[in-house]
């Protein structure tokens, strides 16, 4: 019996077809799981620790929350024995109950480089707080009543090169403190931008977007424009172009913004870009509360700062998105998650949620960089979070656009459930492409510019062109906006070698200023053709 060609052509490809790893199918669009029904509160703040555990956090004025306190406590001169804020396990998938005394309500915070969240501001009596708590079996906050110059309330943070926070803005506060103080006697320093970028009666500067440049200096973006700042001598170095059509995109126009990933090459970040999503169009905020709800904005703007002359370059989204929480992946991707598709953020002043989450991949070309996911069930609007997990998945929770707890006869009730959303290098059928980090050991230390070499294995076939080693730093996410957010794709992905049936080094170097990378705790991952290993924790200093 003779073959035709053909025939042997075919046969090849199908044992090659059978010897190949799947990879994710285009629009395969990730799967949601519910952890936990209820923690007992609404999740508007979220920081992921180096201890693998969640603070959250929402408001002491919302009423008795579903969690109480442990042994009968009460917080101090008042009848309220229910906890809120809690500590989730995400190894034991579990929650335990903290006492926090004063209103953290819309409040704003900085993981430092010890491993603290010092969470600063709020509402009423927490407006001048600073707060701070060390993950342990037993810790629970410890607040010192006066560490602010100014109220803080809407304000962002920002870990700095000195190991510092700045904390910028806030309702009624155009001007920025840091903490710690360099000495008793230091206050705070004015902040003219945030006057000019204020509406009256509307504001659309809250939580402004703020983003530490390669250069030191930090990028304050508030409204519709942004300003590289130096906040040293209190001076505005460079003005950036506004965004076309001039719509705002911070609160309570909530949209949303990213630092693109930073790629090292010979100790240095050639190109810095900012990718601001969604948010409302000017009239938004009075019309909703006339109940007018106007449809969201479905455009992004990235602008190339360290561009001699930076133009933004404009981009259109297939949903259209308000009050949308944009993350980080660990192979470079950027989430697009949470919100709604007409109004704007507050108290009952938005419609339609938006159950689909987008993947944007900022190296696709343009007119091919967005996805559209697999849409949850679960509506997240006003007060959602959503933070990035070590094993890769993004944890979501939160929802509640009414002023207590809201649980029937209402448009959005109240969400106190916990899920997670595993996007698609997740998949299953993708295991096998995926790395696994045997050394270094979680929580190693590294110095700035210093060459260290991973271990990992692999069990299909590796490319070794298509290996690279990314370092996230974990974020504050309130209101739409994670605070710190940076992603690092360091030097030395291509050097992978084989020491091994199924294992391989990469040698790689830390960034080498804290410029680029401040000290502090970072999420290691080695990611080979866009599938990223669990992370590992690393502490640079």
């Amino acid at each position: 019996m003779t073959f035709p060609f053909p025939f042997f052509r075919h046969l090849l490809l199908l044992l090659l077809l059978l010897h190949t790893p799947p990879r994710p199918a285009a629009g395969s669009g990730g799967t949601w799981s519910l952890l936990l029904p209820s923690i007992g509160i609404s999740a508007m703040h979220m920081q992921l620790l180096p201890t693998d555990r969640v603070v959250i956090y929402d408001r002491t004025d919302f009423g008795t929350s579903n969690i109480s306190l442990p042994d009968g406590k009460c917080r101090p001169n008042s009848t309220d024995c229910s906890a809120h804020s809690i500590e989730y396990n995400i190894a034991c998938n579990s929650v335990r109950p903290l006492m926090v005394l004063t209103n953290i309500w819309c409040s704003s915070g900085t993981l430092m480089p010890d491993g603290t969240l010092v969470q600063t501001g709020g509402w009423n009596d927490g407006d001048h707080v600073v707060r701070m708590y060390n993950s342990c079996d037993e810790c629970d906050w410890v607040e010192i009543p006066l560490g602010l110059s100014q109220q803080r309330w809407y304000a962002t943070n920002h870990l700095l090169p000195d190991g510092r926070q700045i904390i910028i803005g806030g309702r009624q506060s155009f001007n920025y403190e840091f903490y710690p103080k360099s000495s008793p006697t230091e206050t705070d320093f004015s902040l003219m931008f945030l006057v000019q970028t204020n509406e009256p009666d509307v504001e659309n500067n809250l939580y402004p977007f703020v983003f530490l440049n390669t250069d030191g200096n930090i990028f304050i973006y508030a409204n519709y424009r942004g300003i590289l700042f130096d906040y040293v001598r209190s001076k505005v170095v460079r003005t950036f172009p506004a965004i076309p059509g001039g719509d705002p995109r911070n609160y309570p126009s909530t949209g949303s913004a990213v630092l693109l990933p930073l790629r090292v090459v010979q100790g240095n970040v050639g190109s810095v870009e900012v990718l601001v999503c969604g948010g409302a169009p000017r009239e938004a905020y009075k019309n909703a509360n006339d109940g007018k709800f106007d449809k969201a904005l479905d455009s992004c703007g990235r602008i190339q700062i360290s561009d001699p002359d930076p133009q933004w370059v404009m981009e259109t989204m297939p949903l259209a998105r308000v009050m949308g929480d944009m993350l980080l992946l660990p192979n470079g991707d950027i989430l697009i998650i949470n919100g709604a598709s007409a109004g704007v953020a507050g108290w009952e002043l938005a419609r339609d949620p938006v159950l689909s989450p987008i993947i944007y991949g900022p190296d696709k070309p343009i007119g091919g960089r967005f996805e559209v996911q697999t849409p949850s069930t679960t509506p997240r609007v006003y007060h959602s979070t959503a933070i990035l997990l070590r094993d890769g998945r993004v944890l979501v929770g939160g929802s509640n656009p009414h002023d207590k707890y809201e649980f029937s006869n209402v448009l959005y009730p109240t969400d106190l459930s916990l899920e997670a959303f595993s996007p698609a290098y997740l998949d299953p059928g993708v295991s096998g492409l995926r790395p696994n980090i045997i050394s270094p050991k979680s929580n190693t230390l590294v110095r700035h510019g210093e060459r260290f070499t991973i271990r990992f294995q692999v069990s299909c076939p590796l490319d070794v062109n298509l290996v690279k080693v990314t370092m996230v730093a974990p974020a504050f996410n309130t209101h739409s906006f994670s605070m710190n957010q940076r992603l690092l794709i360091l030097e030395g992905g291509n050097t992978t070698v084989a020491v091994g049936k199924t294992r391989y080094e990469v040698g790689v170097v830390a960034p080498s200023s804290g410029n680029i990378a401040p000290a502090g705790n970072y999420i290691l991952f080695v990611v080979h053709q866009e599938i990223p290993s669990e992370g590992i924790w690393v502490r640079i200093h």
